[in-house]
């Protein structure tokens, strides 16, 4: 997103891009929306009209960058691949339980504006404040790194399709001709240009994690925060916690019971199946499964208010999942097998629907854990 300021009844440049539905009113800026998580053609709209406005200053202007996550599918500036093509291999990597990290070296290799792009496109004087969706709050990693300097490359990228057994043909030619020299490299770390960028993180998982343990803390529940940077697959995120929660119970560690786990980052899926879902309520319903009678009370969500392919931000789990589920003729193992962690959370009505919450400081995982 491009922001600019008004001084003494001056206009500057600027205008906002976010997704579909996402929109507020803004008092002096046009606030555009485009497609997420797989970009569109308001998303290449959008990019183009970023990198006009960058290389249309001079030495003496300042460019204010205003990031977020999301912003490598709503700025997306095709290169070396048709946007068709460009689609369809974003959807084939959030399907494949890459890392954002892998997905994001490949995006910046395939944009203009990616990968530090955006920077090197202006003369001008680059501030950029970032709000952190990714585990670690690596700034070239957050929406893409449109000011960050970047230290992967087109092999880098290559390798991340064959270990996820991806073909885009279009995507790897382009690649290819880049790891052999051909093309131009992303700007790296120590390029004289970021002498005149400046990139800050103004707020990231860790202060939605800080500001939940004082929430349960003001309750008088003991908290302990696990991490801000998990990744991995959800299920076996699910394994861990309620390995936890289980030596919790058993043997009174990490914690004698009661107390509330706290947990961030971004988990992943491999999808197989053809059901709903995200990685937030993926992992609940593992969590279930792993703990079966044992239940407790456990919430994951996205902070941004969507959680993968649904209209949920996540949902929540009851000690007496399962038993209900079992009332329902629910089958939990049959809804995992597809997939389907929505369906299941769905018809038990225990689903969490916030609609935008006009931020996105990646995933927050809340597990209650009783005697």
């Amino acid at each position: 997103m491009l922001a600019g300021l008004e001084d003494a009844g001056l206009r500057l440049p600027g205008f906002g891009v976010t997704r579909y539905g996402h929109g507020v009113p803004l008092a002096h800026y046009e606030l555009l929306e485009a497609g997420h998580p797989v970009p569109d053609a308001a998303s290449v709209s959008a990019a183009e009209r970023a990198l006009q406005l960058a290389r249309g200053l001079g030495e003496d202007d300042h460019l204010l960058v205003l990031v977020s996550g999301g912003g490598s599918a709503l700025w997306c500036a095709p290169w070396g691949l048709k946007l068709a093509e460009l689609q369809e291999l974003n959807r084939a990597l959030l399907a494949s339980g890459a890392g954002i990290a892998e997905i994001n070296a490949v995006r910046k290799h395939l944009s203009r504006i990616k990968g530090g792009r955006l920077a090197q496109a202006t003369r001008a004087r680059v501030t950029a404040w970032l709000v952190s969706d990714v585990p670690g709050d690596d700034i070239g990693v957050i929406a893409s790194g449109p000011t960050a300097p970047d230290p992967t490359t087109f092999a880098h990228a290559l390798r991340v399709l064959d270990r996820y057994s991806i073909k885009a043909p279009a995507a790897r030619a382009h690649l290819s001709r880049g790891a052999a020299g051909e093309l131009l490299e992303t700007p790296k770390p120590g390029d004289p240009l970021f002498a005149r960028v400046g990139n800050r993180i103004i707020a990231a998982n860790a202060d939605l994690l800080r500001a939940a343990a004082r929430f349960w803390e003001e309750k008088g529940w003991r908290t302990l925060v696990l991490s801000d940077r998990f990744e991995g697959e959800a299920r076996e995120l699910a394994r861990f916690h309620a390995a936890l929660v289980q030596a919790a119970r058993a043997r009174g560690f990490p914690l004698k019971p009661p107390f509330v786990l706290l947990s961030g980052g971004e988990a992943a899926v491999t999808v197989r199946g053809s059901g709903r879902g995200g990685r937030n309520q993926a992992f609940l319903a593992w969590l279930a499964y792993f703990l079966g009678a044992d239940g407790v009370w456990a919430l994951a969500a996205d902070s941004d208010g969507i959680d993968g392919n649904s209209d949920a931000a996540g949902a929540i789990l009851r000690p007496d999942t399962l038993a209900r589920a079992a009332e329902l003729r629910l089958d939990l193992r049959e809804h995992l097998g597809r997939d389907d962690s929505h369906g299941f959370f769905d018809a038990l009505g225990d689903l969490v629907v916030t609609g935008p919450t006009h931020n996105n400081l990646n995933d927050l995982r809340v597990v209650v854990v009783e005697p």
